[in-house]
C-alpha cells in the first residue's frame, strides 16, 4: 500500500495497490518522481494508518448498524404497545363483532408496515449526509466507494429489512392483543 499525500491547499491521501508483478518500492520511486515538481510526497506502507482508519469507521458503521437495528426494534415495540393499549376498546368491539385472533394479528401488524418502508428511503438520506462527516471527522476524505454503497438490489433488500423489523417489533402487542378477552376490553377506557 502506498499513499500519496498533496501538500498544497487541499491535502488528499490516496491509497495504492500495487498489481502483481510491480515492485511496490519501484512504483513509490517513480511516483515520488512524478509528484515532487507538483508539491506531493509519497509515503510508502500505508500511509499513516489508512489501513486503521478504514477498519476503524467499519466498525464504527458495523456497530452503529447493530445499535440502530435494536433501537428500531424496540421503538415498534413501544410504538406499537402504545397503540394497542390505546386502541384496545376499538379491537373489543371488532372482537365482539367476530373479529378472529388471527385477524386482529393482522390488523396490528397491519398498522406498523407503514413504519418500516418509510425507515429505509430516511436512512439512505442519513447514511448519505452523515458518512462524509465521519470521515470528515477521522481526518480522512473517504473514497467514492465508501460512499458509494447502494446498488440496484440493495435498496430493496433494505426496505423488506426495515419491513421485517417492523413487524417482528410488533409481534409481541399484536400476539397480547390477539390474546385479550373481549368482555375485559370492552369494559377499558
Amino acid at each position: 500500500m502506498v499513499a500519496v499525500r498533496a501538500t498544497a491547499l487541499v491535502t488528499e491521501l490516496y491509497g495504492v495497490r500495487t498489481g502483481a508483478g510491480v515492485s511496490p518500492m519501484d512504483y513509490v520511486s517513480e511516483l515520488s518522481r512524478a509528484v515532487q515538481p507538483l508539491g506531493a510526497s509519497v509515503i510508502p506502507g500505508g500511509g499513516g494508518g489508512w489501513h486503521a482508519k478504514i477498519i476503524m469507521l467499519d466498525a464504527l458503521a458495523g456497530l452503529l448498524s447493530l445499535m440502530l437495528v435494536v433501537v428500531a426494534g424496540l421503538g415498534v415495540l413501544n410504538s406499537v404497545v402504545l397503540d394497542t393499549r390505546e386502541r384496545v376498546r376499538e379491537l373489543g368491539v371488532c372482537k365482539a363483532l367476530g373479529m378472529t385472533p388471527r385477524q386482529t394479528v393482522a390488523s396490528v401488524l397491519a398498522s406498523v408496515a407503514g413504519i418500516g418502508l418509510v425507515g429505509v428511503p430516511a436512512g439512505m438520506a442519513l447514511h448519505a449526509v452523515v458518512m462524509p462527516l465521519v470521515g470528515r471527522r477521522a481526518g480522512t476524505a473517504l473514497p467514492v466507494q465508501v460512499l458509494s454503497v447502494y446498488h440496484l438490489a440493495e435498496p430493496a433488500a433494505l426496505g423488506l429489512g426495515g419491513l421485517i423489523i417492523a413487524l417482528l417489533g410488533a409481534m409481541l402487542p399484536a400476539g397480547w392483543a390477539a390474546r385479550a378477552r373481549t368482555a375485559v376490553a370492552l369494559r377499558a377506557e
